[in-house]
């Protein structure tokens, strides 16, 4: 019987064409973020496993170097990980993060697990990426090696891809 291999994705990310779930996850301490405040709008969700570890922190980092591009495209992203919000303040502080982090801590990755991105036996997130279009469907979802990094071509290419969608209707 063959085992499944541990380093490889242990779920199922949601596909294209599924209506992504709502959620609502904490920001900061004391402010909410909900999916559906960005119907209108693409949005990308970037799902990381942890603040402070080497792959998440440059991955992120980039992330907020493409900022202005993906706000070409119109989209907000989100980057979510079973971190706390006092732990996401202090990462995106230190590494001067202009876009939200979202604590999907309590109840642990219940976010994660909607999307089929939870790695249960280490309780964190997978590393995934979710592009999803303005009336809320997943248009593109990604799911990387937890010890690789995505870099941002794939989500760049989907928001390309979503603007000649809209612009041919």
């Amino acid at each position: 019987m063959n085992k499944p291999d541990s380093k490889t994705h242990h779920g199922t990310a949601l596909p294209a064409g599924t209506p992504a779930p709502d959620f609502s996850l904490h920001s900061t301490p004391d402010q909410s973020v909900k999916l559906s405040e960005f119907r209108g709008q693409p949005v990308v969700l970037a799902f990381y496993p942890a603040d402070w570890s080497p792959v998440c922190g440059d991955q992120m980092a980039l992330y907020n170097e493409m900022l202005s591009e993906f706000q070409e495209y119109g989209a907000e992203l989100l980057g979510i990980s079973v971190d706390g919000a006092w732990c996401h303040a202090a990462f995106a502080r230190d590494r001067k993060l202009h876009f939200p982090l979202l604590s999907d801590f309590e109840p642990k990755a219940e976010v994660a697990k909607l999307y089929g991105v939870h790695r249960q036996s280490e309780g964190v997130c997978e590393r995934a990426l979710f592009v999803i279009d303005a009336e809320g469907i997943i248009r593109w979802s990604y799911v990387s090696p937890v010890g690789v990094n995505p870099g941002a071509a794939g989500i760049l290419a989907a928001l390309e891809d979503l603007q000649n969608k809209s612009e041919s209707k």
